[in-house]
């Protein structure tokens, strides 16, 4: 009697066991070696970029604000923040500060590539970031705010010096001189604030808002302006390892090198955003929108233009509400499209359309309060503008125009004046059959001091009800004579 079943050591049983182990092995080094994988990736520090081109407007602000938000949930060593910006909105500016003050991870602020710039709105954002860089062949500075409003005097142009407001100013006397003055004096201590918190240069921060000076990469940082200069990126982290930096949730040792960098580009949120904030979007956006409205309002039941019109006029109202506007410029703007369209439907030989034209046109320079680079509107568009909606007008209401002198072709109206032929004879104070536009009427003629032979033409003289009054052709002509 054999000890062990035999079916335990057949040969095709054992090379079975061997393959399952085999495969279980390689299975199981595998899932161990991912560990590995996912430890050392866990491991080795992360750091975020967070490319701010162009002006910083809501949809840029909007954009950082969220990109600090998710360094912050992936636990990143370090943001870098690579600007290269002319300018832009102050309450954008002050969004992308705030986040960068209660950032828990260090923001590094980058001013690169070669050739990019940190001007106005720009160098605030420096000054508040935990850590402030310049590659070679950058610049930044320029921070004197721009004119907001109608009336405030001008300011200086960049490496000019602004001269001091005078007593009157300073007593009152200047309503718009002491305006100018009070936002140069407000964005001076906020600057300054931040000049103080990071530890940098005070007076250089008051003078680029005054004086509207700018400095350039080893200029800056020779006058502590910045931390340190950097060729790229990878140059920038290897000389940020081991740097101590302090945020609202403590000290920090940066350890930078061997990170993992991850850069973070604008979502379809941030582009659509950027889209319908541009001002001459945010015209274009109103235009449309009124004059689709008012096409389906004449026109109840056209549908299209009143879908249109309503998307057009609600997108351009939310990037109208985040951006500086001045009521009268939008006032104007809405009158002069009032004014064209009621020049299609009213006679009034052009004057409506002429106001309308001229009220669109000092709407539109005077809508947005601000010279801010990348937030005006571009004096061509507003010209092309106008002229477009100019020509509009004047094919519509040529059109109508003529609409209106073209005779009547139907109803009760479209029968006086038709040309008839007699069906029967039809004798004076009787009533006949004839034909008039291919059908059969019943007519009379009171008037007629012979018989209205069969096949004779009449014309139609009036109607009441299913009775038409008509007169002989020949007596119609002879009395035209």
């Amino acid at each position: 009697m054999e000890r062990y079943p035999s079916r335990l050591f057949h040969p095709d049983a054992v090379r079975a066991l061997s393959g399952t182990a085999g495969l279980l092995l390689r299975k199981a080094l595998a899932f161990f070696a991912g560990l590995l994988l996912c430890s050392a990736a866990a491991a080795s520090p992360v750091v975020v970029v967070i490319p701010l081109n162009g002006a910083v407007g809501p949809a840029s602000a909007d954009f950082v604000v969220r990109a600090l938000a998710r360094a912050a949930d992936e636990h990143a060593e370090l943001a870098v923040l690579e600007i290269d910006t002319p300018g832009g909105l102050d309450q954008s500016m002050r969004s992308i500060i705030k986040a960068i003050l209660a950032s828990p991870v260090p923001v590094a602020a980058f001013i690169a590539p070669g050739g990019a710039r940190a001007a106005s709105a720009g160098t605030y954002i420096v000054y508040a970031s935990h850590i402030a860089a310049m590659a070679p062949g950058t610049n930044l500075g320029a921070a004197t705010p721009i004119r907001i409003g109608a009336g405030a005097s001008a300011e200086p142009e960049p490496g000019q010096a602004k001269t001091a407001p005078d007593a009157s100013a300073s007593a009152g006397m200047n309503p718009a001189s002491t305006e100018t003055t009070k936002q140069v004096q407000d964005a001076a201590a906020y600057i300054r604030g931040l000049a103080q918190l990071r530890g940098r240069n005070v007076q250089w921060a008051e003078r680029a808002v005054r004086e509207a000076v700018s400095l350039s990469a080893n200029e800056a940082l020779a006058q502590n302006v910045i931390d340190l200069n950097a060729s790229d990126l990878p140059d920038l982290l290897a000389k940020l390892n081991g740097r101590h930096v302090h945020t609202i949730t403590g000290d920090h040792v940066l350890a930078t090198s061997g990170a993992i960098v991850m850069t973070i580009q604008p979502d379809w949120r941030s582009r659509f955003l950027a889209t319908i904030t541009d001002p001459s979007v945010a015209l274009i956006l109103i235009t449309i929108g009124m004059y689709g409205l008012f096409f389906e309002f004449a026109n109840p039941g056209l549908a299209l233009p009143g879908v249109a019109g309503a998307i057009s006029l609600m997108l351009g109202l939310f990037a109208l509400q985040l951006l500086p506007i001045d009521l009268a410029g939008l006032g104007l703007v809405l009158l002069g499209i009032t004014f064209l369209v009621a020049e299609i439907f009213l006679p009034t030989f052009g004057t409506l359309g002429f106001g309308g034209i001229v009220a669109f046109a000092m709407g539109a320079l005077m809508l947005f309060r601000t010279d801010t680079p990348g937030y005006g509107i571009p004096v061509a568009l507003v010209v092309g503008l106008t002229v477009a909606t100019a020509l509009f007008v004047f094919v519509v209401s040529s059109i109508a125009l003529r609409a209106r002198r073209r005779p009547v072709v139907s109803g009760a109206e479209a029968m006086l004046g038709s040309i008839g032929e007699m069906l029967e004879d039809v004798a004076p104070s009787d009533s006949g059959w004839a034909r008039v536009h291919g059908e059969r009427w019943r007519v009379s003629c009171d008037e007629a001091p012979a018989v209205l032979a069969r096949g004779e033409r009449v014309r139609v003289l009036g109607r009441h009800g299913l009775m038409l009054s008509v007169a002989r052709l020949d007596e119609i002509k002879q009395g035209e004579k």
